[in-house]
């Protein structure tokens, strides 16, 4: 019988390489992010990796934005070469993320990519179409050295799939096989990364048995997906809807 369940979230990543491309399933806080493979990923220590992820990692504020440890700890630890997000830096211009500061410092490469492009280039990463046209992004600096061509009357980017190594992402529910059920934010990037990457490790609520998820439900099905590992502790802040994330003091920022 198939069963892709790992029982500890640093056996999950222990096959990383150095170099290695992740895609990092994030958006609008703690809900949808994998916090325990991240963590592991720190301990495990792989080196000079390409981060795809909607952000390059929080900052924190005392008092404002919810505290944990996103993939901001990464970047920390001087484990990231590049990064391609969509918001990479922090929402204030005094408080820093450690992959702002190091994007100025030249210690980190970014590119910089609109949200709705890239999750088309991992869409394409993820059904083997190499690349597309699109109008967004034209006359601004993300045209900077790419292909222009008018369609209607109207210019359009060359833009290019992007392909993962590793896909570490989160999710609610899974059964043995690794058919997958989201929950709230957890149904972002999530999915279509799942889809991508070589490799697509999930971090998950709940294991049931095959047969228990009806098939109707499932959003990621388990050929997508090759480890689970399931959360057996409280991280100790809220995963889900019960605590605001944003700003809740602009005054702090």
């Amino acid at each position: 019988m198939i069963n892709k369940i790992i029982e500890t979230f640093e056996e999950a990543v222990a096959d990383i390489t150095d170099g290695a491309v992740i895609m990092i399933g994030n958006f609008a806080g703690p809900g949808g992010f994998p916090y325990y493979l991240i963590q592991a990923l720190k301990k495990q220590g792989a080196g000079n990796l390409t981060i795809v992820a909607n952000t390059a990692g929080g900052i924190k504020i005392p008092g404002v934005l919810l505290d944990f440890d996103d993939h901001g700890i990464l970047f920390e630890n001087k484990q990231v070469r590049k990064v391609i997000a969509n918001f990479p830096f922090s929402l204030s211009p005094t408080h820093l993320s450690p992959a702002e500061k190091q994007v100025n410092a030249g210690e980190v490469e970014l590119e910089l990519v609109p949200q709705g492009t890239m999750a088309e280039r991992i869409r394409c990463g993820a059904v083997g179409v190499p690349a597309f046209y699109t109008p967004t992004g034209f006359g601004t600096v993300i045209a900077d050295g790419k292909e222009v061509r008018y369609f209607d009357g109207r210019p359009h980017l060359l833009e290019h799939a992007i392909r993962a190594d590793y896909a570490l992402i989160r999710a609610y529910k899974s059964d043995r096989m690794g058919n997958l059920v989201y929950r709230g934010t957890m149904r972002q990037f999530n999915p279509i990364m799942a889809m991508n990457a070589r490799v697509t490790i999930a971090e998950v609520d709940e294991v049931v048995e095959i047969g228990e998820i009806d098939p109707e439900v499932v959003v990621t099905p388990g050929i997508f997906v090759n480890r689970i590992v399931r959360i057996k502790d409280d991280p100790g802040f809220p995963r889900h809807l019960e605590r605001s994330f944003w700003v809740r003091d602009s005054e702090a920022i």
